[in-house]
């Protein structure tokens, strides 16, 4: 399958090496804006560097194009592409503006439209759906994300929790169901965006939970991300994405623990979440089939967002039903 890759900045190298290393696929062309590093970056890949869009599309005649743009510059590039009808693969977050979200959706029809939620894939976070599905926490009660780094500053007061917290919106839901209301208290302290957050979520089916997302931190603390999920007959915990899952049963006092073995170095990278998200979608392509995680996905965290910004600002509880 001949791939495209549109962007060249540091989450786009994982894109390019993976579909140049795949045996399935073949990297035809790297875009970006700025020449020099766009040359360097296909010439590391050994494809094609191509600074305008159409003579990429028109010479390599790419069967899927993967989307890596600076987070508020999404819009004007996906809206074209969209436009082709190529199978789309695009980074989180979809954009920052829900009228330009529907705009895309509505574009798109039921053209192959995924995004890059990409910590669905992480081993403890399989392991964990597995134990959700299966019952083995009976009912969920509730559930915590908590996410901190540094800044990633844009020009949005709210980029920390369009572009970085979407991830927490879509693996609670992913993970618990769908999210019914948001309350929300927000700080611009530290340098005028509202880089840290905390809201309060109740779910479509009564259980209650927390979101914590911070650009006032650093990734350097041990779990700087967390997931906690309790229900009625057990309780687990994702460590760091990738790093570890703990699961106790209600009055056992013996803790379980999966962790990633000596040689299984691909289950604890976090690059190789993006790996592993590339095996689903590319099976899913091949078979006609929609993408297991479309585009609307981003759509609904953007949505959430929204309705966090509309609590802070009203001091109201929002319904996102």
């Amino acid at each position: 399958m001949r791939v495209a890759v549109v962007g060249a900045g540091g989450w786009g190298e994982h894109h390019a090496r993976i579909f140049s290393r795949r045996e399935d696929t073949e990297l035809c062309g790297i875009f970006g804006r700025t020449p020099d590093r766009t040359r360097a970056r296909a010439e590391k890949y050994g494809t094609t560097p191509y600074t305008d869009l159409d003579e990429l599309l028109d010479k390599e005649q790419p069967e899927l194009v993967t989307v890596c743009l600076p987070n508020e510059d999404h819009y004007d590039i996906t809206l074209k592409l969209v436009r082709t009808g190529v199978p789309l693969l695009v980074e989180k977050p979809l954009v920052f503006d829900l009228t330009e979200a529907d705009s895309l959706l509505t574009e798109a029809g039921d053209q192959f439209f995924a995004i890059n939620f990409n910590h669905r894939y992480a081993e403890p976070v399989q392991r964990a759906k597995a134990l959700i599905d299966a019952g083995e926490l009976g009912e969920l009660v509730f559930a915590t994300w908590r996410f901190g780094g540094e800044a990633n500053r844009g020009n949005s007061p709210h980029a920390n929790l369009i572009e970085t917290q979407c991830h927490g919106f879509d693996m609670l839901e992913h993970l618990v169901g769908p999210i019914a209301s948001v309350a929300a208290q927000m700080t611009d302290k530290t340098y005028g965006a509202f880089s840290t957050v905390a809201l309060a979520l109740g779910f479509e089916n009564r259980a209650v939970g927390t979101m914590l997302g911070s650009y006032d931190s650093s990734y350097a603390y041990p779990d700087t991300q967390r997931i906690e999920i309790n229900g009625t007959e057990g309780r687990l915990v994702i460590h760091d994405t990738v790093r570890a899952l703990t699961f106790s049963k209600a009055g056992d006092p013996v803790e379980q623990r999966w962790h990633s073995t000596y040689f299984d170095d691909e289950s604890r990278n976090f690059a190789g979440t993006f790996d592993r998200h590339v095996d689903a979608l590319l099976t899913a392509l091949r078979a006609g089939e929609q993408p297991p995680v479309h585009a609307r996905a981003g759509r609904r965290a953007l949505e959430l967002a929204h309705a966090a910004i509309q609590s802070n600002e009203t001091g109201r509880r929002v319904s996102t039903s």
